[in-house]
């Protein structure tokens, strides 16, 4: 079977674009965890397709604004958590929680705006929603709701599981020469593990790829309602999360007993959030890794990664070794997936021969039918 993404899409810049505006700029995106903005002006930013984004916490009322000062544009918040007004450090001008200009020094003065023109200051909104400690913003100024995009189980399975959270945070961020697409592609595929990891994942978790019979035939046919609802109809079944396989010889550590495991299962448990948000636990619930791939240019991906344990049950002096511990773990995992993602960009060019796939396979040529009719589609989303 020939894959339905051809070299251009991990290359093209047009294509790139066009992703920016039907995909990124429309569905509901990963922004942060909730317990990073949990008191009065915290405030957590990021870029997401490219429009820079503030969340700020207003009296325990959280709020999404674009983080760009109305007078010169200079950001607002620069750092990528803190505790600060939502002030801008150029020309102080202060924002309230509608996103109002509430102060400007010597306003009346040097600015002389009329009534009409003050009252017309206000910050851009976006659209933002809370699934346990996880934060979503929609960018689209008529954004779908987030019930559209993923499943009521799905939506279920992210809160019970991010609430498990605990609130120390060990947080980095790689750059990877890859496009984004090729990791979604990666983290769909269960059988790759035991040649890229065999000395790390596949250690502990046997992944076990299956042949999904009904779900190859459906892809191998074209998408029948390719309307706006149909779109997101499929979109919703992008997303999924909950047991991955089980592990029969989980390591014991004795910080395990001292925290609030998730579930009761030695399982690998494995969220994948369509576009570009994952989850996993490699340790039955006690601890959990979070990636975000943001795209930067057709062939360049951040990667943001969060580890966290579960909840404590107590403080330990040691935790944060932990963390330290389980972030190396987890880096070695990723940068096997770095290294062998680069290694196919680098391989592509506009005349390379389109992938061919696999029975296996049945999830990733889901999300290629999805995709390729939304580039196609004039209406989109």
């Amino acid at each position: 079977m020939r894959s339905r993404m051809y070299p251009g899409c991990y290359l093209d810049e047009n294509i790139f674009q066009r992703e920016q505006r039907k995909i990124f700029r429309k569905v509901w995106m990963f922004a942060g965890l909730k317990m990073l903005v949990s008191e009065h002006n915290a405030f957590l930013t990021r870029k997401i397709a490219g429009i820079p984004v503030v969340i700020q916490n207003f009296h325990g009322e959280l709020r999404a604004f674009e983080n760009v000062c109305l007078h010169r544009s200079a950001p607002l918040q620069t750092g990528p958590v803190g505790r600060r007004p939502l002030v801008c450090a150029y020309h102080a001008w202060r924002y309230g929680e509608q996103g109002q200009v509430e102060h400007i020094p010597d306003g009346d003065t040097l600015y002389r705006f009329s009534s009409e023109e003050r009252c017309g200051l206000k910050l851009r909104q976006f659209a933002l929603r809370t699934v346990g400690n996880l934060l979503f913003v929609n960018l689209d100024p008529n954004p779908f709701p987030l019930e559209e995009q993923f499943s009521p189980e799905f939506i279920a399975s992210l809160e019970s599981s991010s609430e498990a959270y605990d609130s120390e945070v060990m947080v980095t961020t790689w750059h990877g020469k890859y496009n984004w697409k090729l990791a979604y592609e990666n983290l769909r595929d269960a059988n790759h593990a035991r040649f890229v990891h065999p000395g790390t994942l596949a250690k502990t978790v046997t992944f076990a790829p299956q042949v999904n019979e009904s779900l190859l035939a459906e892809t191998a046919k074209p998408l029948q309602d390719t309307s706006q609802r149909g779109l997101r109809q499929q979109l919703r079944r992008l997303s999924k999360g909950g047991m991955d396989a089980h592990i029969s010889r989980m390591q014991r550590f004795g910080w395990h007993d001292l925290v609030q495991r998730w579930g009761a299962e030695d399982a690998y448990y494995n969220w994948l959030a369509y576009p570009n948000l994952h989850i996993a636990s490699a340790n039955g619930g006690h601890s959990f890794i979070l990636e975000y791939h943001t795209p930067l240019t057709p062939d360049t991906t951040s990667m943001e990664v969060y580890r966290f344990s579960a909840r404590k049950k107590q403080a330990f002096t040691y935790s944060h070794a932990v963390l330290l511990a389980e972030m190396h773990a987890s880096k070695l995992v990723l940068a096997e997936d770095v290294d062998i993602m680069e290694k196919v960009q680098a391989s592509l060019h506009l005349d390379a021969p389109i992938a061919t796939q696999g029975a296996y396979e049945g999830d990733n040529r889901l999300v290629e039918r999805w995709y390729s009719h939304l580039m196609e589609d004039g209406n989109g989303l």
